[in-house]
């Protein structure tokens, strides 16, 4: 901006000045930013590189595909299994009562999550309780885990399922399916508490250090300093074990429960075509796949901030 002089021989600011032709404040009114030709090249460059790359991926895609159904169809029982495994009318019987009992999986997997989240927290923290005295409680927590994880998961369902019943225990539950999603929450509780203990664990002491500096007792440091940060860098995990949850809520049909699995293998047994559990795995699988995509976006979300230095 450069000084001049007005009629009166006073000097003052040039509006127009050195200030760009597109400076804000411009006779433009734009912010005045041209980007040069090699930059402009660059980006057409990128964008041509860009379509290059997608028209490969979906010509690869398309000759894998092609190769994969031409090795398929042309196996030698390729029409018998075509006939039991991927029969239109037994899809069309079977679709409708697969959904009625996908509910029941939906409704697991809501609350089981909601205890599993609730209980695995609990089992953390007692893991990390400091100090001799919560010792015995340190203890209990990590033989719980370590049993549970241990433990595979259909073993614990067929021991809940049909142990509990057999005790014949006054007051207790014979339902299939409080029963089979008593024995989700016991082993998942396992695999969600070392999630979240690995959280607190990651935290610097220096966190915990500065709280009680500033006062806060170690429950009120644990609660608004630890676990915030703990939680946040443990989601991704988190979400992958809700996703095997979601999968894992069909193996509660061992005992009887009329969910998605069970009405295919219903309708399986009677027709003795295998259609139904094609139906019933395709509809799992969309109700996984976002769920799916959820955390991987999230998970390249947050190692996006961490990269640049950012809150994680």
């Amino acid at each position: 901006m450069t000084l001049t002089k007005d009629e009166s021989g006073q000097e003052g600011a040039d509006d127009k000045g050195d200030m760009p032709a597109g400076a804000p404040g411009g006779a433009d009114g734009h912010d005045g930013y041209t980007p040069s030709e090699r930059r402009l090249e660059r980006e057409r460059y990128k964008r041509a590189r860009a379509r290059r790359a997608t028209a490969i991926a979906a010509l690869s895609t398309l000759v894998t595909a092609v190769v994969l159904y031409l090795v398929v169809v042309s196996a030698p029982g390729w029409e018998r299994t075509k006939e039991t495994f991927f029969d239109g009318q037994y899809a069309r019987e079977a679709f409708p009562k697969v959904l009625e009992g996908l509910w029941l999986n939906v409704r697991l997997l809501l609350i089981c999550g909601v205890v599993v989240l609730a209980l695995g927290m609990l089992i953390a923290i007692a893991r990390t309780l400091p100090g001799p005295v919560f010792f015995p409680l340190r203890a209990l927590a990590a033989a719980y885990t370590d049993f549970f994880r241990g433990l595979p998961l259909i073993i614990n369902l067929m021991i809940v399922v049909f142990g509990v019943p057999a005790l014949r225990l006054q007051g207790v539950t014979v339902d299939p399916v409080l029963l089979g999603g008593t024995a989700l929450t016991l082993t998942y509780s396992a695999y969600v508490a070392e999630v979240f203990r690995a959280g607190i664990e990651s935290v610097h002491p220096s966190q915990r250090a500065a709280a009680r500096s500033l006062g806060l007792t170690n429950r009120q440091a644990l609660r608004y300093v630890v676990l915030p940060q703990a939680v946040r860098r443990q989601v991704p995990p988190l979400l992958n074990d809700l996703v095997s949850l979601q999968k894992d809520t069909g193996l509660v049909s061992i005992g009887g429960a009329i969910d998605a699995v069970r009405a295919s293998d219903i309708i399986a047994q009677r027709s003795l075509n295998y259609t139904p559990y094609i139906v019933a795995g395709l509809v799992f699988v969309a109700l996984t796949i976002p769920m799916t995509r959820f955390t991987d976006w999230l998970t390249a979300r947050m190692d996006r901030r961490r990269a640049q230095g950012g809150t994680i």
